[in-house]
């Protein structure tokens, strides 16, 4: 009795944990859209920004230059993430229908509209950052370390909230998406410097 009491509760056990990684498989898709979606936004942004405060250090130019890039950015966000699940849209109606003899189940169905919403705002989230961080420093300086601040912390935060949220290692994650940023930054910075300083006149 005893032993078909433990059989249970190991089988009870078991299915927890299978329910739990099913779980974390489902939230694959929308927490790629959106993490990646705003540190998307937040890296790109704050690259833009930088490259073009690296020859343009009033205040105004490099507000305007993160407006765009967040519009520009979103949009085309939300225009990748719609084309994309629309494609897997259709093959999932397709495959339904063979399988059901043509019923479908729009339960099961992902949504494109959804997808692109989320993608585009998950940018735009991302992409404030460093525009709120600019808009008010005037000193130039100041203003370059403000940014970079600000999206060190936000990196951070959105490395620690993917890798918790995904069950990843926390300070690896954080440590990858931390590096990448302040990487994309100094490039875009260094390479803008060095073309606005001898390649153009």
């Amino acid at each position: 009795m005893e032993s078909h009491n433990v059989n249970n509760s190991l089988n009870i056990d078991m299915e927890k944990d299978q329910e739990k990684a099913f779980d974390y498989s489902k939230r694959a898709q929308w927490l790629r859209a959106a993490v990646l979606g705003a540190n998307d936004g937040l890296v790109t942004t704050a690259s833009l920004m930088m490259g073009v405060g690296a020859i343009k250090p009033d205040v105004k130019t490099m507000v305007l230059t993160g407006f765009a890039g967040l519009v520009a950015g979103a949009c085309s966000m939300a225009i990748g993430e719609f084309v994309s699940v629309y494609s897997q849209y259709d093959i999932e109606v397709a495959q339904m229908k063979r399988d059901n003899g043509g019923v479908i189940d729009k339960e099961k169905l992902p949504s494109p509209i959804k997808a692109a919403t989320a993608s585009a705002l998950a940018f735009s989230i991302g992409a404030i950052v460093p525009l709120l961080a600019a808009a008010f420093v005037k000193t130039y300086k100041v203003r370059i370390g403000v940014i970079v601040a600000a999206v060190t912390l936000a990196l951070v935060m959105f490395g620690w909230l993917g890798a918790v949220l995904g069950k990843a290692p926390v300070v690896k994650s954080s440590a990858r998406v931390l590096i990448g940023g302040w990487l994309a930054m100094a490039v875009t910075y260094g390479l803008t410097k060095l073309v606005g300083s001898h390649g153009m006149s």
